[in-house]
């Protein structure tokens, strides 16, 4: 058990490697039309650089989160940090596409640091200590998904300057959890890797991501399209009936149909959609219609990602009042709002104020559901619940790149916002139905 001083340093240690892992995943969207000038690589080649992270990390997630509980949560975090750091220096000196893309694969692995670092907290602090933890931790993607764009536009969209700036951030964050993180109980989960298991999840998520994002560029209703999305029904239907025949799968199906996990996994999967719909659209608003750059692109993502810190430091005190289903529900509404406000009005004051409600409801909803994710597992698998949860909020988020493309290409920015809308008010009602209302004490 930290000492509070020691915790809090421990905390705050991850939660920074928690935002440099996710800003390797927002950092790529606007520089991919300098990328395509700069390599001389049509557009569709170029969009893999942004694919290859997502697939990576929707690999990296269950698969390391799940080596997290059996070798210990410290010793695969610090490896997914040094994949980062070789992937980032790799890119970075990269001057043509192929090996800007691998280096991407290896930054995806940077992707699970969340639940590895919610396992570790737990590890390590009282249970009135934890939704605050958790609540920082889980609110610093935000922080991450923000900082992206911002770091791009204060580099100029230097693609070098930007991987290696990412390597710099790599290293520090490595030596920083080396430093001051330790694993005071360590809990290990019995049993060996799933490996079959891991190679199953990894085949339906390649061949799902793989349709979502190329989709609009194959044609949706195209063999190869068409082909994947059913290869990924079939691979997933032969993962579930073998991870139930698995005496240590690497997700567990019970652990999915609990009623408590189930409503938080959903929620998360419409938030992370809700969220990126927002985001990218915002985006392309602000360049389409205002004229922005990618520095004011950041700027008016701003207040999200200031608001969302900010109530992740509440988190605490709001859920020894509230449960952890309530905030999420109320989370939800907020963006909810924050989307239809988009949907009527898109001036630039409109732009900062629905981001600022936008950035208050997703902190409050994403703090709160890393407390709804692990309320309900025993300890030793806190990783890997808070892996499935991260796991399908990446899912989400790559669908909702894909279908905000269609929208914004044939019905406008109103049609995008309002499937976000769709998205945070249908994440509300999971959160009310399936939540647990009873308040309790993570052990």
């Amino acid at each position: 058990m930290y000492k509070n001083s020691s915790g809090w340093a421990a905390v705050g240690v991850l939660a920074f490697a928690v935002a440099v892992g996710t800003l390797q995943m927002t950092v790529v969207v606007p520089l991919l039309p300098l990328l395509q000038r700069q390599l001389g690589a049509p557009l569709t080649s170029v969009s893999w650089t942004l694919t290859a992270g997502l697939l990576s990390g929707a690999v990296a997630i269950p698969l390391l989160s799940s080596l997290g509980d059996m070798y210990g949560r410290r010793r695969v975090s610090l490896a997914a940090l040094a994949l980062l750091v070789a992937g980032s220096a790799l890119s970075a000196l990269s001057t043509a596409l192929a090996p800007i893309i691998v280096g991407r694969v290896l930054q995806g692995a940077a992707a699970p640091l969340l639940p590895l670092a919610m396992g570790l907290a737990r590890q390590g602090l009282p249970g009135h200590r934890l939704p605050t933890a958790i609540g920082v931790l889980s609110a610093t993607i935000g922080v991450g998904s923000g900082g992206g764009m911002i770091l791009a536009g204060l580099l100029d969209g230097d693609y070098r300057a930007v991987f290696w700036t990412l390597t710099g951030l790599g290293a520090l964050s490595f030596a920083l959890v080396a430093a001051v993180v330790r694993e005071p109980r360590p809990s290990r989960a019995a049993g060996r890797p799933d490996l079959a298991g891991a190679a199953l999840v990894s085949v339906w998520l390649v061949c799902l991501l793989l349709a979502v994002s190329k989709g609009g560029a194959w044609g949706w209703t195209s063999p190869l399209t068409l082909g994947l999305l059913c290869a990924a029904a079939a691979v997933a239907a032969v993962w579930v009936l073998t991870a139930r025949r698995t005496a240590a799968p690497l997700i567990e199906i019970p652990m999915l149909l609990h009623r408590g996990t189930a409503g938080a996994t959903v929620a998360s999967f419409l938030l992370g959609f809700a969220l990126f719909a927002a985001i990218t659209t915002l985006s392309a608003v602000a360049q389409g219609t205002l004229g922005a750059s990618v520095l004011q692109v950041g700027l008016y993502l701003l207040p999200t990602t200031v608001l969302m810190l900010a109530v992740s430091v509440l988190a605490g005190p709001l859920m020894r009042r509230f449960t952890a289903s309530a905030l999420v529900a109320c989370g939800s509404v907020l963006v909810t709002a924050a989307a239809l406000w988009l949907v009527l009005s898109r001036a630039g004051s409109d732009l900062y104020g629905a981001a600022a409600v936008l950035g208050l409801g997703i902190g409050l909803g994403y703090a709160a559901l890393g407390t709804m994710a692990v309320e309900h597992v025993e300890p030793a698998k806190t990783a890997a619940a808070g892996g499935v949860n991260a796991l399908v909020r990446v899912v989400g988020s790559s669908l909702a790149g894909a279908v905000g493309a269609v929208l914004l290409s044939s019905g406008g920015a109103g049609w995008s916002f309002g499937s976000a809308a769709v998205a945070a008010l249908l994440a509300a009602l999971f959160a009310t139905i399936y939540g647990d209302f009873s308040r309790k004490e993570m052990a």
